[in-house]
Protein backbone atom coordinates (compact mmCIF):
# COMPACT_ATOMS: atom_id res chain seq x y z
CA UNK A 1 0.00 0.00 0.00
CA UNK A 2 1.35 3.42 -0.97
CA UNK A 3 0.65 6.67 0.83
CA UNK A 4 -2.41 8.34 -0.65
CA UNK A 5 -3.17 11.96 -1.39
CA UNK A 6 -0.81 14.32 0.37
CA UNK A 7 0.24 11.75 2.96
CA UNK A 8 3.99 11.52 3.52
CA UNK A 9 5.75 8.87 5.57
CA UNK A 10 9.08 9.69 7.23
CA UNK A 11 11.79 7.03 7.09
CA UNK A 12 14.49 7.17 9.77
CA UNK A 13 17.84 5.69 8.68
CA UNK A 14 20.45 5.45 11.46
CA UNK A 15 23.81 5.81 9.77
CA UNK A 16 27.45 5.21 10.71
CA UNK A 17 29.89 5.16 7.79
CA UNK A 18 27.43 4.06 5.10
CA UNK A 19 28.59 6.29 2.21
CA UNK A 20 28.93 3.22 -0.02
CA UNK A 21 25.37 2.00 0.57
CA UNK A 22 23.42 5.26 0.75
CA UNK A 23 23.11 5.97 -3.00
CA UNK A 24 21.46 2.58 -3.60
CA UNK A 25 19.18 2.99 -0.61
CA UNK A 26 18.09 6.55 -1.29
CA UNK A 27 17.52 6.03 -5.02
CA UNK A 28 15.09 3.21 -4.20
CA UNK A 29 12.99 5.20 -1.74
CA UNK A 30 9.34 4.94 -2.90
CA UNK A 31 7.32 8.06 -3.78
CA UNK A 32 5.78 9.57 -0.66
CA UNK A 33 8.51 8.24 1.65
CA UNK A 34 10.84 10.96 2.98
CA UNK A 35 14.30 9.76 4.12
CA UNK A 36 15.82 11.16 7.32
CA UNK A 37 19.45 10.04 7.56
CA UNK A 38 20.77 10.31 11.11
CA UNK A 39 24.53 10.58 10.95
CA UNK A 40 25.93 9.03 14.12
CA UNK A 41 29.54 10.15 13.81
CA UNK A 42 30.50 8.95 10.33
CA UNK A 43 34.03 9.57 9.11
CA UNK A 44 33.41 8.67 5.46
CA UNK A 45 31.28 11.59 4.33
CA UNK A 46 27.97 9.78 4.74
CA UNK A 47 26.16 12.99 5.65
CA UNK A 48 27.31 14.71 2.45
CA UNK A 49 26.25 11.73 0.35
CA UNK A 50 22.83 11.68 2.00
CA UNK A 51 22.33 15.39 1.40
CA UNK A 52 23.40 15.04 -2.24
CA UNK A 53 20.65 12.45 -2.76
CA UNK A 54 18.00 14.70 -1.23
CA UNK A 55 17.70 13.23 2.24
CA UNK A 56 17.14 15.29 5.35
CA UNK A 57 20.32 14.93 7.44
CA UNK A 58 20.29 14.94 11.22
CA UNK A 59 23.53 14.77 13.17
CA UNK A 60 23.50 12.84 16.44
CA UNK A 61 26.88 13.02 18.22
CA UNK A 62 25.92 10.56 20.96
CA UNK A 63 26.90 7.14 19.65
CA UNK A 64 24.34 4.37 19.76
CA UNK A 65 21.69 2.81 17.54
CA UNK A 66 18.92 3.90 19.89
CA UNK A 67 20.32 7.42 20.10
CA UNK A 68 20.21 7.69 16.31
CA UNK A 69 16.68 6.26 16.12
CA UNK A 70 15.45 8.68 18.77
CA UNK A 71 17.06 11.66 17.05
CA UNK A 72 15.38 10.69 13.79
CA UNK A 73 12.04 10.24 15.53
CA UNK A 74 12.32 13.72 17.02
CA UNK A 75 13.12 15.17 13.60
CA UNK A 76 10.21 13.39 11.90
CA UNK A 77 6.97 15.29 11.38
CA UNK A 78 4.82 12.76 9.50
CA UNK A 79 2.00 10.91 11.22
CA UNK A 80 3.50 7.54 10.28
CA UNK A 81 7.20 6.85 10.65
CA UNK A 82 9.33 3.94 9.45
CA UNK A 83 12.77 2.80 10.53
CA UNK A 84 15.30 0.82 8.51
CA UNK A 85 19.05 0.29 8.26
CA UNK A 86 21.06 2.38 5.80
CA UNK A 87 23.46 -0.41 4.79
CA UNK A 88 21.53 -1.74 1.74
CA UNK A 89 20.57 -4.95 3.54
CA UNK A 90 16.91 -3.91 3.26
CA UNK A 91 15.18 -2.64 0.14
CA UNK A 92 13.25 0.62 0.64
CA UNK A 93 10.83 -0.53 -2.05
CA UNK A 94 9.44 -2.95 0.53
CA UNK A 95 8.60 -0.20 3.03
CA UNK A 96 4.93 -0.19 1.93
CA UNK A 97 4.69 -3.78 3.15
CA UNK A 98 5.32 -2.69 6.74
CA UNK A 99 3.75 0.77 6.66
CA UNK A 100 0.58 -0.33 4.85
CA UNK A 101 -1.17 -1.98 7.84
CA UNK A 102 -0.40 1.08 10.01
CA UNK A 103 -1.73 3.51 7.39
CA UNK A 104 -4.86 1.37 7.01
CA UNK A 105 -5.43 1.27 10.78
CA UNK A 106 -5.02 -2.51 10.87
CA UNK A 107 -1.96 -2.54 13.15
CA UNK A 108 -0.12 -0.22 15.53
CA UNK A 109 3.40 -1.59 15.05
CA UNK A 110 4.59 -3.67 12.10
CA UNK A 111 7.99 -5.36 12.08
CA UNK A 112 9.75 -6.54 8.93
CA UNK A 113 10.56 -10.23 9.40
CA UNK A 114 13.83 -10.79 7.58
CA UNK A 115 13.97 -13.53 4.96
CA UNK A 116 17.55 -14.04 3.65
CA UNK A 117 17.76 -13.17 -0.06
CA UNK A 118 21.29 -14.45 -0.65
CA UNK A 119 24.17 -16.41 0.79
CA UNK A 120 25.82 -14.59 3.67
CA UNK A 121 22.98 -12.13 4.11
CA UNK A 122 22.31 -13.24 7.68
CA UNK A 123 25.24 -15.01 9.42
CA UNK A 124 24.35 -18.02 11.53
CA UNK A 125 25.55 -16.48 14.81
CA UNK A 126 23.37 -13.40 14.26
CA UNK A 127 20.33 -15.46 13.27
CA UNK A 128 20.64 -17.68 16.34
CA UNK A 129 21.02 -14.72 18.68
CA UNK A 130 17.95 -13.10 17.18
CA UNK A 131 15.92 -16.30 17.47
CA UNK A 132 16.74 -16.68 21.17
CA UNK A 133 15.77 -13.09 21.93
CA UNK A 134 12.57 -13.31 19.88
CA UNK A 135 11.55 -16.44 21.78
CA UNK A 136 12.13 -14.71 25.12
CA UNK A 137 10.18 -11.71 23.90
CA UNK A 138 7.22 -13.91 22.90
CA UNK A 139 7.19 -15.52 26.32
CA UNK A 140 7.52 -12.21 28.13
CA UNK A 141 5.03 -10.13 26.15
CA UNK A 142 2.78 -12.58 24.35
CA UNK A 143 3.49 -10.81 21.07
CA UNK A 144 3.93 -13.41 18.26
CA UNK A 145 7.10 -11.97 16.72
CA UNK A 146 9.83 -14.13 15.22
CA UNK A 147 12.33 -11.40 14.36
CA UNK A 148 13.55 -8.18 15.96
CA UNK A 149 14.37 -6.75 12.55
CA UNK A 150 15.34 -3.13 11.91
CA UNK A 151 12.56 -2.35 9.39
CA UNK A 152 9.41 -1.28 11.20
CA UNK A 153 6.54 1.19 11.08
CA UNK A 154 4.19 2.86 13.56
CA UNK A 155 2.57 6.21 14.29
CA UNK A 156 5.04 8.84 15.40
CA UNK A 157 3.06 10.44 18.22
CA UNK A 158 2.22 7.10 19.78
CA UNK A 159 5.86 5.97 19.64
CA UNK A 160 7.02 9.16 21.33
CA UNK A 161 4.41 8.49 24.00
CA UNK A 162 5.88 5.07 24.78
CA UNK A 163 8.92 6.78 26.32
CA UNK A 164 11.53 4.30 25.04
CA UNK A 165 14.71 4.95 27.04
CA UNK A 166 17.41 2.67 25.64
CA UNK A 167 19.92 4.44 23.39
CA UNK A 168 21.94 1.42 22.35
CA UNK A 169 21.02 -1.81 20.55
CA UNK A 170 18.20 -2.51 23.00
CA UNK A 171 16.04 0.21 21.44
CA UNK A 172 14.09 -2.09 19.05
CA UNK A 173 13.39 -4.65 21.78
CA UNK A 174 12.28 -2.06 24.32
CA UNK A 175 9.95 -0.58 21.70
CA UNK A 176 8.17 -3.91 21.28
CA UNK A 177 8.02 -4.54 25.05
CA UNK A 178 6.49 -1.14 25.72
CA UNK A 179 4.13 -1.45 22.77
CA UNK A 180 2.88 -4.83 24.04
CA UNK A 181 2.41 -3.44 27.55
CA UNK A 182 0.38 -0.58 26.08
CA UNK A 183 -1.89 -2.98 24.24
CA UNK A 184 -0.66 -2.20 20.74
CA UNK A 185 -1.54 -4.50 17.86
CA UNK A 186 1.86 -5.83 16.78
CA UNK A 187 2.37 -7.90 13.66
CA UNK A 188 5.03 -8.90 11.11
CA UNK A 189 5.46 -8.80 7.35
CA UNK A 190 8.15 -10.71 5.46
CA UNK A 191 10.87 -8.57 3.85
CA UNK A 192 13.94 -9.68 1.94
CA UNK A 193 17.28 -9.40 3.72
CA UNK A 194 20.27 -8.85 1.42
CA UNK A 195 24.04 -9.02 2.01
CA UNK A 196 24.88 -5.55 3.22
CA UNK A 197 27.20 -3.12 1.46
CA UNK A 198 30.59 -2.68 3.13
CA UNK A 199 31.71 -4.06 6.47
CA UNK A 200 29.09 -4.86 9.05
CA UNK A 201 29.45 -3.28 12.47
CA UNK A 202 26.99 -5.62 14.19
CA UNK A 203 25.57 -8.80 12.64
CA UNK A 204 28.60 -9.40 10.43
CA UNK A 205 30.86 -10.01 13.41
CA UNK A 206 30.51 -12.27 16.41
CA UNK A 207 31.67 -9.44 18.67
CA UNK A 208 29.07 -7.06 17.29
CA UNK A 209 26.31 -9.63 17.64
CA UNK A 210 27.28 -10.36 21.24
CA UNK A 211 27.24 -6.65 22.03
CA UNK A 212 23.75 -6.27 20.58
CA UNK A 213 22.49 -9.37 22.41
CA UNK A 214 23.93 -8.08 25.69
CA UNK A 215 22.12 -4.75 25.25
CA UNK A 216 18.84 -6.52 24.55
CA UNK A 217 19.22 -8.87 27.49
CA UNK A 218 19.72 -5.86 29.73
CA UNK A 219 16.45 -4.41 28.43
CA UNK A 220 14.63 -7.70 29.09
CA UNK A 221 16.01 -7.77 32.63
CA UNK A 222 14.86 -4.20 33.26
CA UNK A 223 11.32 -4.88 32.06
CA UNK A 224 10.37 -7.89 34.16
Amino acid sequence: MRPTGDRVIDVVLPCLDEALALPWVLKRMPPGYRPIVVDNGSADGSADVAAAYGATVVREPVRGFGAACHAGLMAAVADVVCFMDADASLDPRELPLVSGPVVAGEADLVLGRRVPAGAGAWPVHARLGNAVLARRLRRRSGVPVRDLGPMRACRREELVGLGVEDRRFGYPLETVLRAAAAGWRVTERDVRYHPRAGRSKVTGTVRGTLRAVADMRAVLAAHR
